[in-house]
């Protein structure tokens, strides 16, 4: 079983996990975002990726730090100074999110972060059980996944499609 709280597997990947691993190792955002307990969640890192495929990257965040955090991203250098940052406030299930977006080199990077640990957050969960899936149903299974997600489907109303799921995003947290 892959230990995805590390990036370690990245660097024996396939050539966009490798990519990936130099971005990230290259401006030190797991070293700079260390003490949120990052995580590269979504696709990426289970090989269900497309093209547009971004980098996302769950955090821990006690709100009441926020502007530690925002400081730690933003003056760290771990951004260079010329590349646009979009951040946005959200309330998903009730619970305070704030998504940051920008771009590195050709990665479309997404931080996410939440009160509550990364390893108990939906992102997270929904990779691990999506990967436990991808593993029993095999290549085949994998290939129809991408090739949804290619005309436009989310990841978690993809997986609910091919395994007659009502609630994907609510049951692939069952898995």
């Amino acid at each position: 079983m892959i230990d995805f709280t590390k990036l370690d597997y990245l660097k024996i990947g396939n050539e966009k996990q490798k990519r990936a691993y130099e971005v990230l190792t290259k401006y030190k955002i797991f070293q700079i975002l260390d003490y949120y307990s990052p995580i590269l969640a979504g696709t990426i890192p289970i090989e269900i990726d497309i093209e547009e495929s971004d980098l996302d990257i769950i955090c821990e965040l006690d709100f009441r730090y926020e502007e530690d955090f925002l400081d730690d991203i933003i003056w760290s250098k771990m951004i260079p100074m010329n590349v646009d940052l979009k951040a946005e406030y959200l309330d998903i299930s009730g619970e305070k999110s704030l998504v940051i977006n920008f771009r590195l080199e050709e990665f479309l990077i997404e931080i996410f972060a939440q009160n509550k640990p990364t390893i108990q957050q939906n992102a997270y969960l929904h990779m691990i059980a999506e990967h436990k899936i991808l593993r029993e149903k095999g290549e085949e299974f994998k290939q129809k996944i991408i090739d949804l997600k290619k005309k436009g489907i989310k990841t978690e109303p993809a997986f609910g499609m091919l395994l007659g799921l009502e609630n994907p995003y609510e049951d692939l947290l069952k898995f």
